[in-house]
Protein backbone atom coordinates (compact mmCIF):
# COMPACT_ATOMS: atom_id res chain seq x y z
CA UNK A 1 0.00 0.00 0.00
CA UNK A 2 1.32 3.08 -0.91
CA UNK A 3 1.86 5.80 2.01
CA UNK A 4 -0.13 8.89 2.00
CA UNK A 5 2.19 12.16 1.53
CA UNK A 6 3.13 13.89 4.57
CA UNK A 7 1.50 17.41 4.48
CA UNK A 8 4.14 20.06 4.25
CA UNK A 9 3.41 22.52 7.32
CA UNK A 10 4.60 25.92 6.85
CA UNK A 11 6.85 27.49 9.70
CA UNK A 12 6.28 31.02 10.45
CA UNK A 13 9.26 33.03 12.27
CA UNK A 14 8.49 35.08 15.28
CA UNK A 15 9.67 38.17 13.70
CA UNK A 16 6.69 37.93 11.04
CA UNK A 17 3.74 38.68 13.77
CA UNK A 18 5.70 42.15 14.12
CA UNK A 19 5.36 43.39 10.46
CA UNK A 20 1.72 44.31 10.59
CA UNK A 21 2.92 46.52 14.00
CA UNK A 22 6.43 47.82 12.30
CA UNK A 23 4.57 48.96 8.77
CA UNK A 24 2.04 50.77 10.91
CA UNK A 25 4.75 52.53 13.11
CA UNK A 26 6.54 53.76 9.71
CA UNK A 27 3.28 55.18 8.41
CA UNK A 28 2.14 56.98 11.37
CA UNK A 29 4.99 57.63 13.24
CA UNK A 30 8.19 57.41 11.18
CA UNK A 31 6.50 58.85 7.65
CA UNK A 32 5.17 62.01 10.13
CA UNK A 33 8.34 62.15 11.60
CA UNK A 34 9.85 62.88 8.78
CA UNK A 35 7.53 64.88 7.60
CA UNK A 36 7.77 67.46 10.48
CA UNK A 37 11.72 67.41 10.12
CA UNK A 38 11.24 68.42 6.49
CA UNK A 39 8.83 71.58 6.90
CA UNK A 40 11.20 72.61 10.20
CA UNK A 41 14.61 72.63 8.55
CA UNK A 42 13.36 74.41 5.48
CA UNK A 43 12.04 77.69 4.06
CA UNK A 44 8.18 77.64 3.22
CA UNK A 45 9.10 79.39 -0.39
CA UNK A 46 11.79 77.86 -1.39
CA UNK A 47 12.70 74.73 0.01
CA UNK A 48 15.70 75.46 1.08
CA UNK A 49 17.48 74.74 4.63
CA UNK A 50 17.25 77.50 7.26
CA UNK A 51 17.27 77.83 10.72
CA UNK A 52 14.71 81.11 10.90
CA UNK A 53 11.55 79.29 11.70
CA UNK A 54 13.28 78.56 15.28
CA UNK A 55 13.64 82.31 15.83
CA UNK A 56 10.27 82.32 17.48
CA UNK A 57 12.18 80.95 20.68
CA UNK A 58 14.38 84.57 20.86
CA UNK A 59 11.07 86.51 21.81
CA UNK A 60 10.80 85.66 25.57
CA UNK A 61 6.99 85.15 25.34
CA UNK A 62 7.48 82.23 23.79
CA UNK A 63 9.59 80.60 26.60
CA UNK A 64 7.15 82.47 28.93
CA UNK A 65 4.66 79.60 27.51
CA UNK A 66 6.75 76.96 27.01
CA UNK A 67 7.08 77.55 31.35
CA UNK A 68 3.72 77.52 32.07
CA UNK A 69 2.90 74.69 29.95
CA UNK A 70 5.66 72.82 32.27
CA UNK A 71 4.45 73.69 35.27
CA UNK A 72 1.08 72.48 34.67
CA UNK A 73 2.12 69.31 33.09
CA UNK A 74 4.31 68.98 36.56
CA UNK A 75 1.32 70.05 38.30
CA UNK A 76 -1.04 67.53 37.18
CA UNK A 77 1.92 64.90 37.66
CA UNK A 78 2.79 65.27 40.91
CA UNK A 79 -1.44 65.48 42.34
CA UNK A 80 -1.81 62.39 40.33
CA UNK A 81 1.46 60.97 41.75
CA UNK A 82 0.18 61.57 45.30
CA UNK A 83 -3.68 60.45 44.68
CA UNK A 84 -2.52 57.50 42.84
CA UNK A 85 0.01 56.18 45.19
CA UNK A 86 -2.15 55.70 48.65
CA UNK A 87 -5.07 54.82 46.18
CA UNK A 88 -2.99 51.85 44.67
CA UNK A 89 -1.94 50.55 48.20
CA UNK A 90 -5.24 50.69 49.69
CA UNK A 91 -6.50 48.79 45.93
CA UNK A 92 -3.69 46.23 46.36
CA UNK A 93 -4.73 45.34 49.87
CA UNK A 94 -8.23 44.15 48.64
CA UNK A 95 -9.56 40.68 47.41
CA UNK A 96 -8.64 40.23 43.73
CA UNK A 97 -12.91 40.27 42.91
CA UNK A 98 -13.20 43.25 45.17
CA UNK A 99 -9.98 45.36 43.65
CA UNK A 100 -11.24 44.47 40.34
CA UNK A 101 -14.36 46.25 40.89
CA UNK A 102 -13.26 49.45 42.38
CA UNK A 103 -10.49 49.47 39.53
CA UNK A 104 -13.03 49.43 36.72
CA UNK A 105 -14.80 52.58 38.57
CA UNK A 106 -11.63 54.43 37.85
CA UNK A 107 -11.15 52.99 34.46
CA UNK A 108 -14.68 53.17 33.10
CA UNK A 109 -14.91 57.35 32.88
CA UNK A 110 -11.95 56.21 30.30
CA UNK A 111 -14.86 54.63 28.00
CA UNK A 112 -16.29 58.05 27.36
CA UNK A 113 -14.83 60.48 24.68
CA UNK A 114 -12.51 62.84 26.01
CA UNK A 115 -14.06 65.74 25.45
CA UNK A 116 -16.79 65.24 26.73
CA UNK A 117 -15.17 64.28 30.24
CA UNK A 118 -13.79 67.78 29.87
CA UNK A 119 -17.25 69.65 29.19
CA UNK A 120 -18.51 67.94 32.34
CA UNK A 121 -15.41 69.60 34.64
CA UNK A 122 -16.68 73.01 33.06
CA UNK A 123 -20.31 72.45 34.08
CA UNK A 124 -19.16 71.39 37.50
CA UNK A 125 -16.55 73.45 38.64
CA UNK A 126 -16.94 76.52 36.26
CA UNK A 127 -19.41 78.60 38.08
CA UNK A 128 -17.29 78.06 41.34
CA UNK A 129 -13.80 78.49 40.16
CA UNK A 130 -14.83 80.44 37.77
CA UNK A 131 -13.40 81.07 34.04
CA UNK A 132 -10.92 83.43 34.75
CA UNK A 133 -8.89 81.06 37.22
CA UNK A 134 -8.32 79.38 33.54
CA UNK A 135 -5.25 77.14 35.61
CA UNK A 136 -6.74 76.24 38.26
CA UNK A 137 -9.59 74.50 36.00
CA UNK A 138 -7.13 73.44 33.56
CA UNK A 139 -5.30 71.54 36.30
CA UNK A 140 -8.30 70.24 37.49
CA UNK A 141 -9.61 68.82 33.58
CA UNK A 142 -6.09 67.58 33.19
CA UNK A 143 -5.79 65.34 36.70
CA UNK A 144 -8.94 64.08 36.15
CA UNK A 145 -8.48 63.03 32.35
CA UNK A 146 -5.15 61.66 33.20
CA UNK A 147 -5.50 59.89 36.45
CA UNK A 148 -6.22 56.42 35.33
CA UNK A 149 -2.96 56.37 33.35
CA UNK A 150 -1.23 57.19 36.75
CA UNK A 151 -3.12 54.76 38.70
CA UNK A 152 -2.84 51.65 36.79
CA UNK A 153 0.68 50.71 36.52
CA UNK A 154 1.03 51.94 39.90
CA UNK A 155 -1.35 49.39 40.61
CA UNK A 156 -0.35 46.75 38.54
CA UNK A 157 3.61 47.37 40.03
CA UNK A 158 2.57 47.14 43.73
CA UNK A 159 -0.19 44.08 43.35
CA UNK A 160 2.55 41.74 41.41
CA UNK A 161 5.14 42.27 44.08
CA UNK A 162 6.60 39.11 45.87
CA UNK A 163 4.91 39.07 49.39
CA UNK A 164 7.96 37.48 50.90
CA UNK A 165 10.29 41.06 50.43
CA UNK A 166 7.98 42.28 52.78
CA UNK A 167 7.80 39.47 55.19
CA UNK A 168 11.69 39.36 55.12
CA UNK A 169 11.50 42.99 56.06
CA UNK A 170 9.72 42.49 59.33
CA UNK A 171 11.37 39.83 60.02
CA UNK A 172 14.42 41.86 60.07
CA UNK A 173 12.90 44.45 62.36
CA UNK A 174 12.23 47.17 60.23
CA UNK A 175 8.63 49.11 60.67
CA UNK A 176 6.16 50.07 57.99
CA UNK A 177 7.69 52.97 57.49
CA UNK A 178 11.12 51.63 56.44
CA UNK A 179 10.00 48.60 54.63
CA UNK A 180 7.75 51.19 52.60
CA UNK A 181 11.18 53.06 52.15
CA UNK A 182 13.40 50.64 51.34
CA UNK A 183 11.42 47.59 49.70
CA UNK A 184 7.97 48.71 48.45
CA UNK A 185 8.92 52.01 47.11
CA UNK A 186 11.68 50.88 45.13
CA UNK A 187 10.48 48.04 43.36
CA UNK A 188 7.15 49.77 42.32
CA UNK A 189 9.80 52.72 40.86
CA UNK A 190 9.00 51.35 37.27
CA UNK A 191 5.51 51.72 37.46
CA UNK A 192 5.57 54.76 39.08
CA UNK A 193 7.74 56.20 36.02
CA UNK A 194 5.43 54.61 33.22
CA UNK A 195 2.75 56.54 35.19
CA UNK A 196 4.71 59.44 35.40
CA UNK A 197 5.80 59.44 31.29
CA UNK A 198 2.14 58.24 30.43
CA UNK A 199 1.12 61.46 32.12
CA UNK A 200 3.49 63.81 31.92
CA UNK A 201 4.20 63.68 27.96
CA UNK A 202 0.57 64.40 27.29
CA UNK A 203 -0.11 66.84 30.02
CA UNK A 204 2.66 69.13 28.59
CA UNK A 205 1.93 69.01 24.77
CA UNK A 206 -1.79 69.19 25.40
CA UNK A 207 -4.16 72.19 23.82
CA UNK A 208 -7.47 70.89 23.41
CA UNK A 209 -8.11 70.94 27.36
CA UNK A 210 -6.80 74.23 27.75
CA UNK A 211 -8.83 75.34 25.12
CA UNK A 212 -12.30 74.48 26.99
CA UNK A 213 -11.38 74.90 30.50
CA UNK A 214 -8.68 77.48 30.51
CA UNK A 215 -8.82 81.21 29.16
CA UNK A 216 -6.52 83.17 26.46
CA UNK A 217 -4.04 84.36 29.78
CA UNK A 218 -3.07 80.79 30.14
CA UNK A 219 -1.87 79.73 26.36
CA UNK A 220 0.21 76.55 26.43
CA UNK A 221 2.68 75.38 24.16
CA UNK A 222 0.28 72.70 22.78
CA UNK A 223 -2.06 76.40 21.68
CA UNK A 224 0.74 77.33 20.15
CA UNK A 225 1.75 75.11 18.17
CA UNK A 226 -1.81 73.81 17.02
CA UNK A 227 -1.94 78.11 16.30
CA UNK A 228 0.31 78.33 13.59
CA UNK A 229 -0.74 74.87 11.97
CA UNK A 230 -4.17 76.27 11.94
CA UNK A 231 -2.82 79.03 9.97
CA UNK A 232 -1.00 77.01 7.68
CA UNK A 233 2.30 78.02 8.94
CA UNK A 234 3.63 74.78 8.56
CA UNK A 235 7.43 75.94 8.56
CA UNK A 236 7.06 77.26 12.02
CA UNK A 237 4.79 74.88 13.89
CA UNK A 238 7.30 72.09 12.60
CA UNK A 239 9.63 73.78 14.01
CA UNK A 240 7.87 74.29 17.99
CA UNK A 241 6.63 70.69 17.85
CA UNK A 242 10.31 69.43 17.08
CA UNK A 243 11.88 71.39 19.86
CA UNK A 244 8.71 69.87 22.10
CA UNK A 245 9.50 66.41 20.79
CA UNK A 246 13.50 66.70 21.74
CA UNK A 247 12.11 68.08 25.32
CA UNK A 248 10.21 65.02 25.70
CA UNK A 249 12.73 62.56 24.79
CA UNK A 250 15.02 64.59 27.65
CA UNK A 251 12.31 63.88 30.05
CA UNK A 252 12.01 60.02 28.77
CA UNK A 253 15.67 59.46 29.50
CA UNK A 254 15.80 61.53 32.69
CA UNK A 255 12.72 59.07 33.63
CA UNK A 256 14.45 55.93 32.75
CA UNK A 257 17.75 57.34 34.60
CA UNK A 258 16.29 58.17 37.42
CA UNK A 259 14.52 54.60 37.52
CA UNK A 260 17.96 52.79 37.03
CA UNK A 261 18.92 54.64 39.80
CA UNK A 262 16.35 54.14 42.67
CA UNK A 263 14.96 51.08 41.35
CA UNK A 264 17.59 47.37 42.89
CA UNK A 265 19.60 46.30 40.72
CA UNK A 266 20.34 43.14 42.81
CA UNK A 267 18.76 39.97 41.41
CA UNK A 268 16.88 37.44 44.51
CA UNK A 269 19.30 34.55 45.70
CA UNK A 270 18.15 31.04 45.54
CA UNK A 271 18.32 30.49 48.97
CA UNK A 272 15.47 30.69 51.51
CA UNK A 273 12.70 30.74 48.66
CA UNK A 274 14.60 33.72 46.83
CA UNK A 275 13.88 36.20 49.64
CA UNK A 276 17.52 37.66 50.28
CA UNK A 277 19.59 39.33 47.53
CA UNK A 278 22.67 39.24 46.40
CA UNK A 279 24.57 41.55 44.83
Amino acid sequence: MKKSPRKKHIAFKKEFFALPYTAISIVFVVVPLLILLYYAFTDKYTGAFTLSNFSLFLDSAIWKILGISFLMALSTTVICLLLAYPLAMALAKLKSNSAFIVVMIFVLPMWINSLLRIYSVKLLFGDFIGIDKGFLLSLIGMVYDFFPFMLLPIYTSISTMNKGYFEASNDLGANSFKTFVKVQLPLSTPGITSGILMVFMPAVSTFAINDILGSSQYWLFGNEIFYWFQKSLYNTGSALAFVMLLLILLSVYFSNSLNKIISPNSKPSKKNGGVVNEK
